[in-house]
């Protein structure tokens, strides 16, 4: 049986401005790895309602899950959370239970639960909570959108909390195996290899070094014996 498949889709005008720039992929990438979620795509949108709308709809139509990371503040430009329910035609609004963690938190702060803070509790009818144990405002998941925070700390955070309760497959393995010819030496013999095992993933990633050419083979699968019996190939193809 195929793994469960992945989109995540980034949102914020500050990814695109160039001004800031992203590390939740990276680690969403690693840990779905780990769970045996193959990540396939990864978008990244301004914050746009009708661009946002059309990505969700889109992605949680090809993929198991989406993971979308951004606009889920306290701010104007906040506007993730109507997105993700006007995408699915879910009514929102100031939720009890997400009202009360807020509520909880900035009393414990000994801060006010202003109107923009209340902004946070506000989630889609029928979504599930994701716990926020750094800073409380909860993100969400309805239907098979995990709606979660920009910051890192938090994304991750939130990616913690969800993670055990999604079902995985096999963990991807991977195999690295440096090869001192440029790529046009080796292009033919690993087209060679990539049809005789077409079950893993063969990827060539060129490098120079002291005026030198090479590359790093990466083959990704997840059946260790198919990955060993690929690279005993490679090394008697290009012996070190």
């Amino acid at each position: 049986m195929p793994n469960p498949t992945a989109a995540m889709l980034v949102i914020g005008d500050e990814i695109l401005s160039g001004r800031t720039r992203d590390a939740n992929m990276y680690h969403l990438a690693g840990q779905l790895t780990e769970q045996g979620i193959d990540l396939k795509q990864v978008r990244v949108v301004s914050d746009d309602a009708e661009a946002i709308v059309s990505a969700t709809r889109a992605l949680s139509a090809a993929y198991t899950h989406v993971f979308t990371s951004g606009g889920i503040g306290p701010t104007h430009d906040d506007i993730t959370a109507d997105c993700i329910a006007a995408a699915f035609g879910a009514s929102i609004g100031v939720r009890a239970d997400a009202r009360d963690i807020l509520q909880a938190h900035y009393d414990a702060n000994g801060q006010v639960l202003n109107d923009a803070r209340l902004r946070m509790a506000r989630i889609p009818e029928g979504a599930r909570l994701i716990d926020n144990p750094v800073s409380k405002a909860p993100g969400f998941t309805l239907q098979n959108v995990h709606v979660m925070a920009g910051v890192p700390s938090v994304f991750q955070a939130m990616l913690a909390s969800i993670l055990p309760s999604l079902t995985g497959g096999k963990p991807l393995l991977s195999v690295n195996y440096r090869v001192d010819r440029g790529e046009g030496d080796i292009a033919a013999p690993l087209g060679v290899l990539a049809d005789a095992f077409p079950e893993l993933s063969i990827g060539c990633y060129p490098f120079q070094k002291d005026g030198l050419f090479g590359a790093n083979i990466v083959m990704r699968g997840t059946d260790d014996s198919q990955l060993q019996k690929a690279l005993t190939a490679l090394k008697v193809e290009f012996p070190q």
